[in-house]
């Protein structure tokens, strides 16, 4: 998401750029990325990948990166890239199709996140392995919108990510149409080893939204996923990246 009001800035850490240019999305993508202190320490160490949506430079790639770091300077985490994703249009690469008026009145393209996730496995994460010296494990983190499209990929295309971490998912969205889906997808995703961080806030919408995919994944076999689910009511919408956060990336990155 952008950059919450009334948070305290954070450092833009050291990081590098390289721009995309994407023929899925039609358009020249901008990615920001911040290697660990340790990755210059050996020319043969490779690392695993965390990737960002909403991860611009005024949106939350400073925060992650400084969380992230710390955690790792605590050893809570073991060293990892950070791969942001600024956003050009979000509200249509982060949300899949929607049958909801009001859905699509949020912005003048919404129902894009098919295209987008293909940028991502298709042209993205090509890019990152070519620069960078990276393991074949990847992991998101997202909120609110992004967070809505970490759990349709969780959902849809499991294999993309091996850790998933989703911070109050807007999925009312749809009319709270991926999680009629979610049985059918769970029933028919592959066994893997996978993890999952989910966490609602006080917003009552998504709340149940989160609670409902929660009681779902009850349904899955012990190993295939390690997961938790965090209700906050104390945060709210605006607050809980930053009161959560630490603690996802800590249960994610392990």
């Amino acid at each position: 998401m952008a950059a919450q009001s009334g948070a305290p800035p954070d450092p833009v850490p050291v990081h590098d750029t390289f721009t995309v240019d994407s023929r899925i999305l039609g358009e020249a993508r901008l990615i920001n990325v911040h290697v660990p202190v340790t990755y210059g320490a050996s020319a043969t160490m490779r690392f695993p990948v965390l990737y960002l949506p909403d991860g611009g430079i005024a949106e939350d790639f400073p925060h992650v990166v400084n969380t992230v770091d710390s955690l790792i300077a605590r050893h809570q985490i073991r060293p990892v890239i950070v791969v942001g994703i600024p956003n050009t249009e979000r509200r249509r690469d982060l949300t899949g199709p929607t049958r909801v008026h009001s859905d699509s009145g949020i912005a003048p393209r919404v129902g894009g996140s098919a295209a987008f996730r293909r940028f991502i496995r298709d042209e993205l994460v090509p890019a990152v392995t070519a620069r960078y010296r990276v393991t074949d494990e990847r992991s998101i983190v997202g909120e609110s919108l992004a967070g809505l499209f970490v759990i349709e990929t969780f959902l849809v295309e499991p294999t993309l990510f091996k850790h998933y971490v989703a911070l109050d998912p807007s999925l009312w969205w749809n009319n709270g149409g991926l999680i009629d889906a979610a049985p059918t997808l769970l029933a028919g995703r592959d066994t893997a080893s996978r993890s999952l961080f989910l966490a609602s806030s006080s917003q009552p919408e998504i709340a149940a939204g989160t609670q409902h995919l929660a009681r779902l994944l009850d349904a899955i076999p012990p190993g295939q996923l390690t997961w938790v689910c965090t209700p906050r009511p104390d945060l709210t919408h605006a607050t809980i990246f930053r009161g959560v956060g630490p603690g996802a990336l800590a249960f994610a990155l392990k």
